[in-house]
């Protein structure tokens, strides 16, 4: 298919400007590949006052790791587009189209989507001007924080549950409020964990975060119950910011989440997957080590045979 006027041709199309979109761009383009990353520029992790375990980079905004990430891009001559995709079709094994806002189009012999995830919050009064300073979603990204604090898991079911039991690592004082929904807790393993420890489960809704700054005092419970807390974590409902996975017909699991292989490579021939969309850790430094494995398959995909040594038996037999 020969491209019209208002469309570019790169070897590497990147959907998602985050650390798996980006490292992957910053990869890709030492390859001295033609690459051309598109970002709506809304990023999940806004808010975040600051990125843990970041090898090099403790305590970075979102912001500023972005930031840096494009500069090094615009130096090697990676394509930005601040756009939103509309959609992506598959052409042919070998051409991907993605359509972006306000009409232009780009076709890549290969394609990396880093498109993330969208967060569902609970509706609570206050929480906005503590969350990610006080209140979180992630335990192994704020746990350490977190130690020795009073802390509050709202959620219920067997992922308030895990929350509560994974923070046990820094906090022995640790209540789950289920904000008026059912606790869930059928199990008889919930029970006999949340008692031997000491975690107690209350039912009442809350009514609102009581803050000072960025400082959380307590949770207002409906029944006028005052929840002393230091710390707020809670269990969100999660969904891929868009449909191109679905639109491309990616396998994905049960909770939705992309299915790729050790190099990140999908259920649909050169379309890739990294970062939260894809099983595992929701953590930035692994987001950006994916955008990077991602990067070097599509290399090596990209590499003419004439150019490559035939492998070796017991390596063929470990791909």
């Amino acid at each position: 298919m020969k491209p019209s006027n208002d469309e570019r041709v790169f070897d590497i199309g990147i959907v998602g400007g985050g650390p798996a979109g980006l490292s992957a761009a910053i990869w890709s383009a030492r390859y001295l590949h033609s690459v051309a990353l598109v970002d709506s520029g809304d990023p999940r992790n806004w808010e975040t006052r600051g990125i843990h375990g970041f090898l090099g980079f403790e305590g970075v905004r979102p912001a500023e790791l972005r930031g840096r990430g494009r500069d090094l891009c615009r130096q090697l001559g990676v394509e930005l587009v601040d756009a939103i995709v509309l959609r992506v079709d598959r052409l042919d094994d070998e051409q991907f189209m993605v359509c972006i806002e306000g009409g232009g189009r780009i076709i890549a012999r290969r394609l990396l989507l880093a498109i993330g995830l969208r967060d569902v919050w609970p509706d609570l009064p206050g929480l906005e001007h503590v969350y990610g300073a006080n209140a979180h979603v992630c335990p192994d990204c704020d746990g350490y924080e977190s130690r020795d604090k009073k802390i509050v898991v709202i959620g219920n079911g067997r992922r308030a549950i895990g929350m509560a039991l994974n923070l046990t690592t820094w906090s022995d004082n640790i209540i789950i409020c289920t904000n008026g929904r059912s606790p869930e807790m059928d199990d008889a393993e919930y029970c006999e964990k949340l008692d031997a420890l000491n975690i107690p489960v209350l039912t009442s809704a809350i009514h609102e975060v009581c803050y000072d700054g960025r400082e959380i005092h307590c949770l207002k419970l409906e029944d006028g119950m005052q929840l002393d807390a230091e710390k707020i974590f809670f269990t969100i409902g999660q969904y891929p910011a868009d449909d191109l996975c679905a639109q491309l017909g990616c396998e994905r699991d049960d909770e939705g989440h992309t299915l790729v292989d050790r190099h990140q490579h999908t259920s649909v021939e050169n379309v890739y997957a990294a970062g939260d969309i894809t099983p595992g850790p929701q953590l930035a430094i692994t987001a950006a080590a994916e955008g990077a494995t991602a990067a070097l398959a599509m290399h090596r995909s990209l590499v003419p045979e004439s150019r490559k040594l035939a492998p070796r038996a017991h390596a063929a037999a470990l791909r």
